[in-house]
């Protein structure tokens, strides 16, 4: 997956989160799972979706902000 791909689905972001995305080998369409998850778990459940795969859950753990610090994950001020 390229910087312009992750960017196309996530806005401006972090190198580091670019970097750490690029990585875990995931599709485009893994990382777009990945961001639905993120803004919609519990929806997404709700209208039977099966859970996220390995590399998905990967991918919510990077893109997650931490417990302690609201907003978007690796967002670029």
């Amino acid at each position: 997956m390229t910087r312009s791909e992750i960017i196309s689905v996530l806005g401006p972001v972090d190198e580091a989160v670019i970097a750490d995305i690029a990585l875990t080998g995931a599709s485009l369409e893994e990382l777009r799972e990945a961001f639905a998850w993120i803004g919609a778990d519990e929806a997404l459940v709700n209208e039977g979706h099966a859970m996220p795969g390995a590399r998905v859950a990967q991918l919510i753990e990077i893109l997650e902000p931490p417990e302690d610090e609201p907003g978007t994950p690796g967002a670029m001020e």
